[in-house]
C-alpha cells in the first residue's frame, strides 16, 4: 500500500494526503507556522489509535453477533515526556448496545488489542526514508 501527499497549493505547510480512494489535509497549527487547514501529523498518529480501537471492536461485534449500536472513543496524550522517549496515550471507549456482561468483557479485551495498539506498543517498526532533488 502506498500513501501519497503532496503540498498543498498556496498553503505554507498543509498537505493533501490520498489513501486508497481518499483525500485529507494535514497541517500544522497556526502557532507553528502552518494554516491549521487539518489534525497535524501527531494529531493523525493519535486519531489512528482511537480509529483502530473503534472500528476494530465494531468489526468484533459484528463478526460474533454482538448487539452493539454505537461506539464513541476519545484519546487525551500526554506529552510531557515525549522527549525522555515515553508518549501517553488514554484512550476511553464508551459502548452502547444490548450485550451481556461477558460480551462486554469480550469486547474489553478486543479494544486492547487492535492492530495499531499493537503497532505501537509490541513490533519494531523500521524506516528508511530516501529523499531526492526533484527533475
Amino acid at each position: 500500500m502506498s500513501i501519497q501527499l503532496q503540498r498543498k497549493p498556496g498553503a505554507p505547510m498543509a498537505q493533501t494526503v490520498n489513501v486508497r480512494q481518499h483525500t485529507l489535509v494535514t497541517d500544522a497549527p497556526i502557532a507553528d507556522g502552518g494554516g491549521d487547514e487539518g489534525p497535524s501529523p501527531h494529531e493523525l498518529y493519535d486519531a489512528a489509535l482511537a480509529a483502530c480501537k473503534s472500528v476494530t471492536l465494531m468489526w468484533y461485534a459484528k463478526k460474533k453477533g454482538i448487539a452493539v449500536d454505537d461506539v464513541h472513543t476519545e484519546v487525551t496524550s500526554d506529552d510531557s515526556q515525549e522527549r525522555a522517549g515515553v508518549y501517553k496515550l488514554h484512550t476511553k471507549v464508551v459502548v452502547s448496545g444490548t450485550f451481556s456482561d461477558a460480551e462486554f468483557a469480550q469486547l474489553v479485551a478486543v479494544a486492547e488489542k487492535c492492530p495499531v495498539h499493537k503497532l505501537m506498543t509490541s513490533v519494531t517498526t523500521e524506516i528508511t526514508t530516501t529523499v531526492e532533488r526533484a527533475t
